[in-house]
This record gives C-alpha cells, sequence and structure tokens, in this order.
C-alpha cells in the first residue's frame, strides 16, 4: 500500500468502547464484514490519522467521536 492508499473501501462502521478503571475509552473502526480494521484511543485519534486514510479529516472525526454513544455501532460517514 503506497503512503496515499487509504485502508477503507466499500463501508464502515466506527463504535465508541467505554473503558473501565485504567482502561481508556477507545474507538473500533469496522469494515463491510464487521472485520476490525482499525483501533485507538478516543482521547488520542490523530495519531494514526495518516495510517488508516483519515488525513484532513481531524475536524469531522473529533466531532463524530465526541457525539458518538458508547456501545452504539454506526456508519463511518466522514
Amino acid at each position: 500500500m503506497s503512503g496515499s492508499e487509504s485502508i477503507f473501501a466499500g463501508d464502515m462502521y466506527i463504535i465508541k468502547v467505554k473503558g473501565k478503571a485504567k482502561i481508556p475509552d477507545y474507538i473500533q473502526i469496522r469494515d463491510e464484514n464487521f472485520v476490525l480494521v482499525a483501533y485507538f484511543r478516543a482521547d488520542r485519534p490523530f495519531k494514526l490519522l495518516k495510517k488508516y486514510g483519515l488525513e484532513g479529516k481531524e475536524v469531522q472525526l473529533n466531532q463524530l467521536i465526541h457525539s458518538l454513544d458508547f456501545g452504539k455501532l454506526q456508519k463511518l460517514e466522514i
């Protein structure tokens, strides 16, 4: 995969998972078959933007993460 390619093809889904005790909240991004393709802390989503092909979408991703309900899977549309 070249640096400009995204790992995302087809429908993608996002879910925010509530951490417990010392484990932080985190985000999962899953493909159309619900296979896990990205996993990162909810408080540090920008660390991996380039790796996941989401460069330039920082504001939209941040707004989406903060608006997500815990445990509710939804289609990723940013």
